[in-house]
């Protein structure tokens, strides 16, 4: 492994992230570094902003080009691709489409969720709805619980694809083929996963696919991007909706809802233009490299820390297992909290969470990198 190099020009990449220069950023489950592409792009929307005063018709077109890059990383197309700004928006979305006025009143929820998303599904239950947990032990969820979870009472199994905690991959494929057993729908939010790993909406069998970019999208926070499966669109009317989400936004009519033929039904209000800007450029990083060479890499990576963190006496959270997992690791510390910013005090960035310090590395991060995290951490936990 002392030798390892990834499918990509690794120095090239790292000459294009500036603040590698001072810092190891470990921390992209939570925040992905600026590049100079990301950075170029949100020069550009302000130089059009300054010049032009307002240029709608080229700030509508860079929307519509996120919404087709963003396409491009999971197998769509544009015209399967809601914005908005932010998951939790996504899931609110999708939530108010839901006819909950029935049989079909439960909605099966995974106990990794973020919590915004399981908040959105909870807060359904004034509407009538049944909220069931699939369980976490140690670590991770037997997909074998969702059989026994989901009949023909649900109508909706949301399952998130990697847990924010330790990275755990979830079989997104064997619940969707669940759901859609029994008549369910299914919403997957790949904001852990998507640019760490190929995905595929046709493969997977999603009704429902959510994701932001400031994590491996190498991207910001204030935009989140929704898929919606083509042969379902027609039968969702979502109540959280906006003059984005007609068939003619520009008719300007107040008293009717023309529902969009396409997924852009699920658009609400302006969207954010400088953030798909930036978001664009992000993804196209990740798209020009290719989600299987990161992937390829993040295994070789993922290893280092699992063995890495084990040699030095670290506690691990979760799966050892890289097949199962994305290359976040989650060591157990005992105050998760302070040894963040003991750690980011000395130049390595990790992310807190719970009782765990996460180290999530990405396509430019180097062995040596990871071995001076594990360092520190190590130093640092067993300090008396």
């Amino acid at each position: 492994m002392t030798g390892a190099r990834p499918g990509y020009d690794l120095g090239v990449w790292r000459r294009r992230i500036p603040l590698l220069a001072s810092c190891v950023p470990m921390n992209n489950c939570s925040q992905a570094p600026q590049t100079d592409a990301t950075r170029a792009a949100a020069e550009r929307y302000l130089d059009s902003w300054n010049t032009s005063g307002m240029d709608w018709d080229a700030w509508m077109a860079e929307v519509a080009l996120a919404k087709a890059e963003f396409a491009k990383l999971i197998g769509a197309t544009a015209a399967d691709i809601a914005v908005f700004s932010s998951v939790s928006e996504a899931a609110s979305a999708v939530a108010s489409a839901l006819d909950l006025g029935g049989r079909r009143t439960g909605i099966v929820v995974s106990e990794a969720e973020f919590p915004t998303v399981a908040h959105v599904w909870l807060a359904q239950e004034r509407r009538g709805a049944r909220v069931s947990w699939a369980p976490v032990r140690n670590g991770s969820i037997d997909p074998a619980v969702y059989d026994a979870l989901v009949d023909d009472r649900t109508a909706l199994v949301s399952a998130c694809h990697g847990y924010y905690v330790n990275g755990f991959i979830q079989d997104a494929a064997r619940i969707a083929a669940r759901a859609r057993e029994a008549g369910a729908l299914s919403f997957l939010d790949v904001y852990q996963t998507l640019g760490t790993i190929p995905v595929n909406v046709r493969a997977l069998g999603v009704d429902f696919l959510a994701s932001g970019n400031l994590k491996f999208l190498m991207g910001i926070p204030g935009i989140a991007f929704l898929y919606v499966r083509p042969e379902i669109v027609e039968s969702l009317h979502p109540s959280v909706t906006g003059w984005f989400g007609r068939a003619n936004p520009f008719a300007f009519d107040a008293k009717s809802l023309d529902w969009s033929p396409t997924a852009s039904r699920f658009d609400s209000g302006t969207p954010p233009v400088i953030n798909a800007y930036v978001s664009r450029a992000g993804m196209e990083i990740i798209n020009e490299l290719g989600p299987a060479k990161i992937r390829a890499w993040h295994e070789v990576l993922g290893r280092r820390l699992i063995a890495g963190g084990r040699s030095r006496g670290l506690t691990l959270h979760g799966s050892d297992d890289i097949t199962r997992k994305t290359a976040t690791t989650a060591f157990i510390v005992r105050n998760s909290h302070a040894v963040e910013a003991a750690m980011r005090a000395r130049g390595v960035l990790p992310s807190a969470r719970g009782e765990v310090i996460r180290l999530a590395p990405h396509f430019y991060t180097t062995l040596d990198d990871v071995d001076r995290a594990l360092d520190l951490l190590a130093e640092l936990e067993h300090a008396t």
